[in-house]
């Protein structure tokens, strides 16, 4: 890739990205990926007036529907992929750190979208991502910290649907809110459910298909229905 080119980039972006785009990277597909960030930030340029605030490059898909964007909050280099929903009416709203990406056909949703009471919100740090297909209900609070990865389809819910009497249908006992807590530097894999009440600690992995219902170590990798410590990443290797 050319230095004029590699410069374009990191101008755009604000941080270096040229190792991003190496030889096999021919400048017909380089450009390629220049013009979509381009109609990507003409599109957020409009957007963007509705946040509470937002900083750096703002990136925002075909097809993104925002709500109540005025409770939103993002850092530099954010990024909605096309057909995401965040809708962002919440009693501590939605807080975005710098380098976040919300992937496609993920939603996003503290409140219901027919009414009642707010939903407390979300929290995510620096260089985090939400999966494609992903569901994040943070009707109850939800903080996710720096350099967390989510693969594809991971659900998290921070509130559980009261069922105690028999003699009231399910529906009209409402929710007891909760929270999710998921410490730094964790990869939660694909198809993975975090249920309310869990705190995930920093360093720990969630294997695909995992079921987590109770808090998991530092340094775990965990994995199964429910799911279980299988390992730990601090074990002296063999």
């Amino acid at each position: 890739m050319g230095n004029f080119l590699g410069k374009t980039i990191s101008k755009l972006t604000g941080n270096n990205l040229r190792d991003r785009f190496g030889p096999e990277w021919d400048s017909f597909s380089t450009f390629g990926v220049l013009i979509r960030m381009g109609i990507w930030w003409i599109r957020g340029f409009f957007v963007r007036m509705r946040f509470g605030s937002t900083k750096g490059l703002f990136l925002i898909g075909k097809r993104v529907t925002i709500r109540q964007a005025s409770f939103i909050h993002v850092g530099k280099n954010f990024i909605a992929q096309d057909n995401c929903e965040i809708n962002g009416l919440s009693q501590k709203g939605l807080v975005f750190g710098d380098k976040v990406t919300v992937g496609s056909y993920a939603i996003i949703r503290p409140t219901n979208l027919y009414g009642g009471e707010a939903g407390v919100g979300l929290k995510i740090g620096n260089n985090s991502s939400i999966g494609p297909y992903s569901y994040i209900g943070c009707s109850g609070y939800i903080e996710i910290g720096d350099n967390v990865m989510m693969s594809p389809r991971v659900s998290i819910y921070s509130e559980n649907h009261n069922f105690s009497n028999p003699e009231i249908p399910m529906i009209e006992q409402g929710v007891t809110r909760s929270f999710v807590k998921i410490e730094d530097d964790c990869w939660i894999a694909a198809n993975s459910v975090i249920l309310a009440g869990v705190t995930i600690g920093k360093g720990s992995v969630i294997a695909a298909g995992s079921i987590v219902t109770k808090d998991v170590p530092l340094y775990s990798i965990v994995a199964g229905n429910p799911a279980k410590v299988i390992k730990s990443r601090t074990d002296k290797q063999s």
